[in-house]
C-alpha cells in the first residue's frame, strides 16, 4: 500500500473532530469545497487553483460556479480535464446532504454527465464519495443507488487510497487507468449514449411534424416540407438550449403547453428571438444588408397543438433526461450528421414518408468524424497558422470546409480561434483589451460576444451541397457564440454595443456544389435539365460567392472530411469532371476531386488538412491525384489508419493528410505513421511510432512511405532486376463461378457424377481457395469445380447436365446469360486453363505473411488466388523470403487484420533478379524445405514435430540469407528488413552463423 498523503489524513481528522458543525444547515457547499474537496483533489495531483497558470483552454479543473444563474446550478461544480478534454464531472454537496439515499443529487449529476457523454462522474460532500456510471440513461424514478459503481465514506479514504488514486489521480487519468476502469465497470443494462437517444428523439419529432405539416398544408412542395420541418426543429432546440444556458428565461417554451394556438404563440417567441439575436435562424422580414432572403414560409404554416406540445413536453423535467447546458457541440454534430442522412419524401397522395437519402443508402450509413481526428487536423492547420501571430495578423486568416456537413470541423476551428484570442488578450494585458474580454464571477476570462461575432464572421467559411446541413452548421456555430453567456452578460453587452447578439452567417456558410461550377452548363444544355435536376446539381461559383478571398489568392486553410461517394454515384457528372479536373479517372471516388478543389481554393503556402479514404495511394484511379499532390502539396504529416475502424461500424481505410500548397516537389521530409495495436488511435501517438519520409519519394506512382534507408533497399532490389510478370509470367487470378452452389461440389457429389458417367471426370477439377494456401504448401478440403466451359458440349456429360438442372432458373437469371453471351450451364468465361492444369506457383490475394506455394495437382482455384505460370523452385524461395515480403509490405495496400492485398497491379511489379532462377543452391534449399513440410505433415510424435519445425526454421533463415546476399544487402539493411517484417530485432551474430553455413555448404 502506498503512503497516504499527509494532507488527506489531516482532512479526515479535521472533519471527524468537527462533524456536528459541518452537518449544520449554516455550513454550505462553498465552504466544503474550499476546505475539503479542493485539497482532496490537489492531493490527487490536480491543479485545482491553476497555480501553474495554464491558459483557460488547458486548465486542469474548471469551476462551473461562474455560470450559476439565480442560485440555480446550470452546470456541474467541477469539470476535470486533460489537455482541455473533459474526463469527469464532480458535483459537490454540503455535508448535511444524504448522498447515499437522496435521489435528486444523483439524478442531477447523472443527467449532466450523460448529456456530456462522460462515462463516470463523482458526487461528494467529502463525508461521502459516490461514483456513477453515467452511460446509463437517467430516469427520475431511479433510486440513488442506480448506476452507482463505487461508494465510500471519509473513514475509508486511508484504507482505500490506493484504489482512489489508481482511478482518479491526474497521473492515472493521464496514463489511461481511468478509461480502463470506466470500461471495466460498464454496466450493459440500460446503457444508451446520449447522442443515440437524442437522435431517436428528434427523428420522432421529424416523423410527427412531417406527417402533420403535409396533412395541414396541402400546397407544400417536398423541398418546402423538408425546410419547414428542419427549421422548426432547429429553432426549438436553439431556444431550449438557450434556456438551460441561462440566456433565455427557463421554461418559456414550457408555457406553450398551457392553452391553445401553440404554433401561433411559438411564432411570437420566434419574433422576440429575431429582435434579440439577428441570426438567419430567425429571419422573417426583409432587412437592409442581410445576406439571405427571409423565411416567408414559417408564418404561413399550420401545425396542430398536439404535435408541438408532445415535442415540447419531452424537453423538460421529468420527461427529459437531457441537460442542454452541457450538451457539447460534438455530440449535437454527431446527432445531426445522422439526422441529415434521411429525407422526407411526399407521396402522390401528399403523405410524408421519411427515408434514407440515396447516397447514404449506397454508403451504408452516415459516419461522423471522431472529435480527436477533427481536433488534430484543426490543431495542425488553424493552430499552426496562429503560431507567433497577433490578433491583427490572425484576422487575415480565412478557414474553409468545402463539405462542411453538420459543421464539426468549423466548430473545432472556431473554438481554436476563440481560445487563441482569449489567451493572447489575457497574456498581453486584460486592461488593454476591455472591448475584447471580460472577467466572469469565478475569475475566468471570457471573450465578449462582440469579439466572438467578429472572429466568426472574419475567419470561418463553409460550403455544403445539402441546404439542411448548411442550416445545422449555422445553428452549431451560433450556439458556440452563446457558449459561456447568460442573460445578464448578454444584456449588458447588447446595451454596450447596441447590436443584436448573433451574426448573420449567410455570407460565410453557403449552400452549393463545391465541385461543380457554372461552367457545367457549357457542357450540358440547361433546357434538358428539369428543375429538380438543377436543384440537386446546385452549381457553385467560388469567384462570385467569395470574391475578395479568391482575388486575394484563396483560403489560408482548407479542412474537412470529403464525402466518400463511389464513382457509380457520380456517373451523371463524369463528363464534367473529365474536362474540369486533372485528377480525373473514370473509377475515381468523389473525394479525389475534393483534393484537387482544395488545392485550387488554398492560397500559395496555405494548408490543407483532410481525412479521406487511403485507396488513392495505390490504385490506378489515384494516379492523377498522386501526380497532382506530388507537384502541389508538401506533406507535413500523414496518418494511415489502415483497417482500424475509426468510423463506427465501417472499415473505410482512412488516412489523414496535412500539407502545404506548393509548386513543384520539395526536398524535405515529413512524418508518416500507421496505426497498429500499440499505437492506439490518437494521431500524435501514431506519428510518434512512425518514421520520416522524403517528399521526393512521392510521385504519380503508388506512394510508398519508406525511410531513406528503406528506399535504398528497394533501389538495390530494383537495380538489375525485372518485374515478376516478365520473370515468372503474368499472374492469373482464379475463377469466379458466378454461382458457387451450382459449380462447386463436395467429394461425394463428384464421385456420384463420375459413377453415373465416367466422362464427368474431364470437367471435375480440384478446387482451391485462398485460405488453403500456406507458405510452401497448399491443401484443399476435397471440393471439386465443375469447369463447364463455353467450348464444352454439355450433351457429352449427361450426369453433369442433370446435376446442374436443379440450378437452371438461377443460372439463366445471370446477366451474361440473359444478354446471350453463353448458355445457361456455362460456368463463366474462363481464362487460359493451361495455367491451372500445369504446375504453378500460387498465392492468396490477401495475407499477413508470405504464403507462396508450389501446386502440382492441377488445382483450379477461386478468385481469391493468383497463379504464376512457373514451377521455378528458386523463384518460390525468393517469394517466400523476408526481403520479398518487405517489398510487398511497402508496395501493396494494407487491409484488415494486418493483412496486405496482393493485387496483380502491384505484384506484377515485384523486382526479381533473373539470375536468381539459375541459383542451384537456392533451388536445393527450397526442395529441402518442401520435403521437410511433407515429413511434418506425416509426423506423429511431438518430438518428431519439434525437430522438423526447427529444421524448417533453420532452412528458412538460410534461404533468407541467400536472398540478402544475392541483392547485396548490408548487415544494417538486413536488420532493417527483419525488424520491419517480423517486428523483432535479430542478432547479427545469428546472421553470420547462417552465412557461414551457406558458404560451408557451397
Amino acid at each position: 500500500m502506498a503512503e497516504v498523503p499527509k494532507q488527506i489524513a489531516e482532512l479526515i481528522a479535521k472533519f471527524d473532530q468537527h462533524l456536528d458543525a459541518y452537518h449544520a444547515a449554516t455550513y454550505g457547499e462553498t465552504e466544503v469545497r474550499v476546505e475539503f474537496i479542493n485539497p482532496f483533489f490537489e492531493a490527487l495531483g490536480w491543479d485545482v487553483a491553476n497555480r501553474t497558470g495554464y491558459a483557460e483552454a488547458y486548465k486542469d479543473v474548471i469551476h462551473e460556479d461562474a455560470i450559476k444563474i439565480g442560485g440555480a446550478t446550470k452546470a456541474p461544480d467541477y469539470c476535470f480535464r486533460i489537455g482541455g478534454t473533459r474526463k469527469f464531472f464532480l458535483e459537490a454537496k454540503k455535508p448535511a446532504t444524504n448522498i447515499k439515499g437522496d435521489t435528486n443529487p444523483a439524478f442531477q449529476l447523472r443527467r449532466y454527465a450523460w448529456s456530456a457523454k462522460l462515462p463516470l462522474s463523482i458526487l461528494t460532500d467529502f463525508e461521502e464519495f459516490a461514483v456513477y456510471d453515467c452511460r446509463i440513461k437517467p430516469d427520475q424514478a431511479d433510486r440513488a443507488s442506480t448506476a452507482r459503481v463505487l461508494y465510500l465514506t471519509y473513514s475509508e479514504y486511508v484504507r482505500r487510497w490506493d484504489e482512489i488514486a489508481a482511478i482518479f489521480s491526474r497521473d492515472a487519468v493521464l496514463k489511461g487507468s481511468f478509461d480502463r476502469y470506466a470500461e471495466s465497470s460498464r454496466g450493459k443494462k440500460g446503457t444508451a449514449a446520449v447522442d443515440a437517444a437524442f437522435l431517436k428523439e428528434i427523428e420522432a419529432w421529424r416523423e410527427s411534424l412531417a406527417r402533420n405539416l403535409a396533412l395541414r398544408n396541402p400546397d407544400l412542395t417536398q423541398q418546402e416540407l423538408n425546410f419547414a420541418v428542419q427549421r422548426t426543429i432547429d429553432r426549438i432546440i436553439f431556444l431550449r438550449m438557450c434556456e438551460d444556458r441561462g440566456i433565455e428565461p427557463y421554461g418559456q417554451l414550457q408555457t406553450l403547453l398551457n392553452g391553445e394556438h401553440t404554433y401561433e404563440r411559438l411564432r411570437y417567441l420566434y419574433g422576440i428571438a429575431d429582435d434579440r439575436y439577428n441570426s438567419g435562424l430567425f429571419h422573417f422580414k426583409p432587412e437592409k444588408g442581410r445576406a439571405e432572403a427571409p423565411d416567408a414560409l414559417a408564418y404561413t404554416l399550420t401545425i396542430d397543438d398536439k404535435v408541438l406540445k408532445e415535442i415540447i413536453r419531452r424537453l423538460y423535467y421529468p420527461e427529459s433526461p437531457y441537460e442542454f447546458s452541457v450538451l457539447g457541440a460534438d455530440i449535437l454534430g454527431n446527432v445531426y450528421e445522422q439526422f441529415l442522412g434521411k429525407v422526407i419524401r411526399l407521396t402522390p397522395g401528399h403523405r410524408a414518408v421519411v427515408e434514407d437519402k440515396p447516397e447514404v443508402k449506397k454508403a451504408g450509413g452516415v459516419y461522423y468524424t471522431p472529435a480527436y481526428i477533427v481536433d488534430y487536423i484543426v490543431t495542425h492547420t488553424v493552430g499552426k497558422l496562429c503560431e507567433g501571430k497577433t490578433p491583427k495578423q490572425v484576422a487575415k486568416l480565412r478557414i474553409l470546409d468545402p463539405a462542411c456537413g453538420s459543421g464539426s470541423f468549423l466548430i473545432s476551428a472556431y473554438s481554436s480561434l476563440l481560445n487563441y484570442h482569449r489567451d493572447w488578450y489575457v497574456k498581453d494585458d486584460p486592461k488593454r483589451h476591455t472591448k475584447e474580454i471580460y472577467q466572469g464571477i469565478g475569475g475566468q476570462w471570457f471573450l465578449t460576444t462582440q469579439e466572438k461575432k467578429r472572429i466568426l464572421l472574419n475567419n470561418i467559411y463553409g460550403v455544403d451541397i445539402d441546404s439542411q446541413a448548411v442550416e445545422v452548421t449555422k445553428l452549431s456555430l451560433l450556439l458556440k457564440v452563446l457558449e459561456g453567456e447568460n442573460q445578464d452578460s448578454l444584456t449588458r453587452q447588447l446595451q454596450m454595443w447596441r447590436e443584436r447578439a448573433l451574426p448573420d452567417l449567410g455570407n460565410n456558410i453557403k449552400c452549393g456544389n463545391s465541385l461543380i461550377g457554372p461552367d457545367f452548363y457549357e457542357h450540358q444544355q440547361m433546357s434538358l435539365l428539369d428543375e429538380d435536376e438543377r436543384y440537386h446539381i446546385n452549381v457553385f461559383d467560388w469567384q462570385a460567392e467569395f470574391p475578395s478571398i479568391m482575388q486575394a489568392g484563396g483560403f489560408d486553410a482548407v479542412i474537412g472530411n470529403p464525402p466518400y461517394v463511389r464513382q457509380e454515384g457520380v456517373s451523371d457528372y463524369k463528363h464534367y469532371f473529365s474536362v474540369s479536373y486533372n485528377a480525373y479517372h473514370g473509377l475515381a471516388d468523389l473525394y479525389v476531386y475534393f483534393y484537387e478543389r482544395g488545392l485550387q481554393l488554398a492560397r500559395d503556402g496555405g494548408l490543407l488538412g483532410y481525412i479521406s479514404s487511403s485507396k488513392f495511394l495505390h490504385t490506378g484511379y489515384g494516379t492523377g491525384l498522386r501526380d497532382l499532390l506530388s507537384q502541389h502539396l508538401r506533406p507535413l504529416s500523414v496518418v494511415d489508419y489502415g483497417d482500424v475502424q475509426i468510423f463506427k461500424g465501417a472499415t473505410t481505410y482512412p488516412i489523414v493528410v496535412i500539407g502545404e500548397k506548393t509548386h513543384g516537389s520539395v526536398a524535405r521530409d515529413f512524418r508518416y505513421g500507421r496505426a497498429a495495436s500499440e499505437t492506439g488511435v490518437l494521431p500524435e501517438t501514431i506519428l510518434d511510432y512512425g518514421k520520416s519520409v522524403s517528399c521526393k519519394s512521392l510521385t504519380s506512382g503508388p506512394w510508398i512511405f519508406t525511410t531513406k534507408r528503406g528506399q535504398r533497399i528497394v533501389t538495390k532490389m530494383t537495380d538489375q532486376s525485372s518485374p515478376l510478370s516478365q520473370v515468372g509470367g503474368p499472374a492469373q487470378i482464379g475463377i469466379k463461378t458466378s454461382l458457387n452452389e451450382a459449380f462447386v461440389v463436395k467429394p461425394d457429389v463428384a464421385h456420384a457424377l463420375v459413377r453415373s458417367h465416367s466422362g464427368a471426370r474431364e470437367v471435375l477439377k480440384p478446387y482451391g481457395r485462398g485460405r488453403d494456401i500456406r507458405n510452401w504448401f497448399s491443401t484443399t478440403n476435397g471440393d471439386f469445380l465443375i469447369c463447364a466451359r463455353e467450348s464444352l458440349n454439355i450433351e457429352n456429360y449427361p450426369s453433369v447436365k442433370e446435376y446442374l438442372k436443379q440450378f437452371e432458373a438461377r443460372l439463366r437469371a445471370r446477366y451474361e446469360v440473359q444478354r446471350g453471351d453463353y448458355d445457361w450451364w456455362v460456368i463463366r468465361q474462363v481464362a487460359n486453363t493451361e495455367v491451372y492444369d500445369n504446375p504453378k506457383l500460387v498465392y492468396p490475394d490477401l495475407c499477413s505473411k508470405s504464403r507462396f506455394a508450389l501446386n502440382v495437382d492441377g488445382m483450379y482455384p477461386n478468385n481469391t488466388v493468383f497463379c504464376i505460370p512457373s514451377d521455378s523452385l528458386a523463384l518460390l524461395g525468393y517469394l517466400n523470403s523476408q526481403l520479398a515480403w518487405y517489398w510487398i509490405t511497402q508496395h501493396c495496400p494494407a487491409n484488415r487484420g494486418d493483412a496486405y492485398r496482393l493485387s496483380n497491379q502491384h505484384m506484377n511489379k515485384l523486382p526479381v533478379n533473373p539470375s536468381l532462377l539459375r541459383h542451384t543452391r537456392l533451388s536445393g534449399l527450397v526442395e529441402q524445405m518442401l520435403g521437410l513440410h511433407k515429413q511434418l505433415a506425416a509426423a506423429k510424435t511431438p518430438d518428431e514435430k519439434t525437430r522438423l519445425h526447427r529444421q524448417i526454421g533453420a532452412t528458412d533463415r538460410l534461404i533468407d540469407q541467400l536472398v540478402y546476399d544475392l541483392y547485396g544487402l548490408t548487415e544494417e539493411e538486413v536488420r532493417l528488413v527483419e525488424e520491419a517484417t517480423t517486428g523483432q530485432r535479430v542478432a547479427s551474430i545469428n546472421r553470420k552463423v547462417h552465412k557461414q553455413a551457406i558458404q560451408t555448404d557451397q
